[in-house]
């Protein structure tokens, strides 16, 4: 049996900055991850099913959950004529924009290359799973990056400085495809990526708290006033900058003391259901 941790990511910055011929939309974007994890387990079926065991009954396990398609692109491009079965203990929010499917699905490419001795590279997994989402090749190493095209094109960045990380996701839901139909890229809008990379060449805590930004925060705040509420609520409670992350609704705050931190968690936690209080990993 192999076994897999797939971290939660957050995005310091998201910058869109055109529309592509195919439809998707041009990214700068800089990942990192944090201290809160799905735990996977793999074992070898004697015939070729893929069956994904999870105790949460709204998490899918068939051909919707990305755990499965990794899988099955794995078992199809490699001609794996086993199967397999996947156990996922589900810690990360589901549809917050923490990448809780991405990070399974490329916990599930890294323990399917172990599992099955095939010997592939960081790269060969990361172009492999483009295949399966955007995010997944970013999942697939972790730590900190830059990320830009449509989340293919990889840069390792600088551990970012330490820091608490306070992660809360309101009591909604997100389509990722509906919110960038709703994003308009008609007026020029200031990016923050270049910043966001100098915070981490310099080790500036407080620059890199300067440069949070995420292009899609103002369209997500249009379908669920309550993030942006969220936001200021964290910044009013003392964190030292705080954005949404990826498509939302999750909204998480920076702190370096713990004090600052447990007060922030204990703001924000009578309005959601889910927050946590975890550390930057990167």
């Amino acid at each position: 049996m192999i076994y897999e941790t797939a971290p939660a990511k957050i995005n310091f910055t998201l910058d869109t900055l055109f529309k592509r011929a195919d439809g998707y939309h041009e990214v700068e974007m800089i990942m990192t991850t944090i201290d809160l994890n799905d735990r996977l387990s793999f074992e070898i079926r004697n015939d070729q099913q893929i069956v994904v065991d999870v105790e949460q009954n709204y998490v899918p396990t068939g051909v919707k959950n990305l755990a499965y398609q990794a899988a099955k692109l794995m078992q199809e491009t490699y001609n794996i004529d086993s199967g397999v079965t996947i156990s996922i203990d589900k810690n990360i929010p589901v549809s917050a924009g923490l990448g809780g499917g991405s990070t399974d699905a490329a916990a599930t490419m890294r323990g399917m290359n172990q599992l099955f001795d095939l010997g592939l590279s960081m790269d060969e997994l990361r172009t492999l799973a483009l295949e399966i989402g955007t995010d997944v090749p970013f999942c697939i190493q972790g730590q900190t990056a830059l990320c830009k095209g449509i989340g293919g094109n990889i840069e390792l960045l600088n551990k970012p400085p330490s820091a608490w990380v306070v992660v809360a996701k309101p009591n909604v839901g997100l389509s990722t495809p509906e919110v960038f139909r709703q994003l308009k890229l008609v007026e020029p809008c200031k990016t923050y990526t270049h910043m966001c990379v100098e915070a981490l060449q310099n080790g500036d805590y407080q620059q890199l708290c300067e440069s949070l930004s995420n292009r899609l925060e103002i369209v997500s705040n249009e379908m669920h006033p309550e993030i942006l509420k969220l936001k200021h609520n964290m910044l009013n409670s003392g964190a030292d900058g705080a954005v949404m992350s990826g498509s939302g609704p999750t909204v998480y705050g920076l702190a370096q003391k713990v004090s600052q931190a447990k007060h922030i968690y204990n703001s924000v936690n009578g309005c959601c259901n889910e927050v946590y209080l975890v550390r930057l990993l990167g």
